[in-house]
């Protein structure tokens, strides 16, 4: 499973572009084994990304008709 899936799977369960939808899908990248590194301060970069990358897909999916009221 990879961020791909992951993001989906967060879309469908209604979850908001949020710090802690960020550190859910960090939490869930770490439980498949995917590598994140341990220093806080990149840590925060990353999630800073993942939520940017979120929010893009959401729009992604909302442009493409699938609306589920974010």
């Amino acid at each position: 499973m990879g961020l791909d899936d992951i993001m989906a799977g967060l879309y469908l369960e209604g979850k908001t572009p949020t710090d802690e939808t960020a550190k859910e899908m960090i939490d869930r990248l770490e439980e498949k084994k995917n590598f994140i590194p341990s220093s806080e301060r990149v840590r925060r970069h990353y999630a800073y990304v993942l939520l940017r990358e979120y929010k893009s897909y959401i729009k992604n999916r909302a442009g493409n008709g699938d609306r589920k009221g974010f």
